[in-house]
């Protein structure tokens, strides 16, 4: 058939799952379209049909389909310049192990529609002396800031990926809040069930447990909280702090009824990945991630201090 593309996986994506593999070299192409593409096997491994989840060894053999106008593959050298660098400044630690980057607010860390940009499609820039690049172990909310782990080679991603869905390392995240909590101090416990592209507090929902510090405060207009999530599930910091009475500021999805927007502040995220505790697997590597330019400056200019 005119325009179908036989692609060997490479040594560097062996493990990974087909869906990723996709994100990693057609970025343009939608989810939908992928899906539809592999339920009417169009796409196929090695003249197999395959599911999105099937992991790819290197070798085998990926039939491409013509696919949408613009979503060409992405060779391996193809990033500018200017990407390069940019992805190289946000590494703030690394070792024979792991990579770790200080994301910026507002950008993804992996691709979809009408996301063309993301830290998964920069990920080649940081191979540094290792013979492959580096793998997404864990990702954080596009409009998240902070610390974002990077395994730099398979048995590190394997090692990593089971410690962060069992919830054994310890990360906290800086917050700032409009209002103040009642407490200085506790656990928000509150079962969060996903409806749609939102999280909401129910009975129904799965057991979420984080625990918050206030570390200083403007009287009872806004507050500066140090937040621990004891359980892994989605937008649980967002969810449990507009259940307690104190939503995120620039929170577009748990802000109540009507997100409020502050002349002094800009309109940005004030949720930032700080710390991570990574000892318990590799000895005494505790990392954090210094605060984006937008939270530093709203600290400054409310007189708060971590």
């Amino acid at each position: 058939m005119a325009g179908v593309e036989l692609i060997k996986v490479k040594p560097e994506d062996d493990g990974m799952r087909l869906n990723r593999w996709f994100l990693k070299y057609y970025p343009q192409l939608p989810l939908s379209r992928l899906q539809k593409l592999l339920r009417t096997k169009q796409i196929k491994v090695d003249g197999k049909r395959s599911e999105a989840a099937f992991k790819l060894a290197a070798g085998q053999e990926i039939r491409i389909p013509p696919l949408n106008e613009g979503a060409t593959v992405r060779e391996k050298g193809s990033l500018t310049p200017r990407d390069e660098a940019f992805i190289k400044s946000l590494v703030i630690y690394k070792d024979d192990n792991i990579i770790v980057l200080n994301k910026p607010s507002g950008l993804a860390v992996q691709g979809g529609t009408n996301t063309l940009r993301h830290i998964d499609g920069m990920l080649e820039a940081l191979k540094f002396e290792k013979p492959e690049a580096p793998r997404l172990v864990h990702r954080i909310d596009k409009d998240t800031s902070g610390i974002l782990v990077l395994a730099r080679d398979r048995k590190n991603a394997e090692l990593l990926t089971a410690a962060f869905k069992k919830h054994d390392l310890q990360k906290t995240y800086l917050v700032l809040v409009k209002g103040c909590p009642k407490a200085d101090a506790g656990e928000i416990k509150a079962p969060l069930l996903k409806a749609g592209e939102k999280s909401q507090v129910s009975a129904e929902g799965k057991k979420a447990v984080t625990r918050y510090r206030v570390l200083d405060h403007a009287g009872s207009k806004f507050a500066l909280i140090e937040a621990e999530p004891l359980t892994g599930r989605t937008h649980q910091i967002r969810a449990h702090l507009e259940y307690l009475g104190t939503p995120i500021v620039g929170d577009d999805k748990y802000y109540g009824e009507k997100r409020e927007k502050f002349a002094a502040l800009k309109d940005k995220l004030y949720l930032h990945a700080y710390k991570i505790d990574l000892s318990g697997i590799y000895d005494k590597v505790r990392i954090t991630a210094a605060l984006p330019e937008h939270f530093a400056e709203a600290l400054e200019v409310l007189g708060l201090q971590i």
